[in-house]
């Protein structure tokens, strides 16, 4: 029943501050922008790649339903070609990364939210 990733939505406190993290710097295009009723924006939509069904990020002002107030215990998993280029450009952009494994850069956004930067081939566990 389940086709893969359809989206995975982050709250954060600041729309253009996650931009700029994870449009500028981790290169995820911009696919649309949401206003609420008074014309402010209140959310915005990444492509996550996977073509035009692909997944995609939505960071949100607000959730919708029932759940804590702030921040998340999930990890946002993004595969990335290089870890050596990765993690110069967190370097450059003053980005600390919190934890590593052999395949895998953590990093935290500017809402808290984990974001794992990964060359792990998930094809080799089907």
């Amino acid at each position: 029943m389940v086709g893969g990733l359809h989206h995975v939505a982050l709250r954060v406190a600041d729309l253009e501050r996650s931009r700029a993290f994870y449009a500028e710097l981790l290169g995820l295009p911009e696919l649309r922008r949401h206003d609420d009723e008074n014309g402010e924006l209140r959310a915005l939509w990444l492509d996550l790649g996977g073509g035009d069904a692909g997944p995609i990020l939505m960071l949100e002002r607000a959730l919708r339903g029932v759940g804590p107030a702030r921040g998340s215990g999930h990890v946002l998993a993004l595969r990335v070609e290089r870890l050596e280029s990765v993690e110069s450009a967190l370097a450059t952009a003053g980005v600390e990364i919190v934890d590593r494994t052999s395949y895998t850069l953590f990093v935290r956004d500017p809402d808290g939210h984990r974001v794992g930067l990964s060359v792990f081939d998930t094809r080799t566990v089907r």
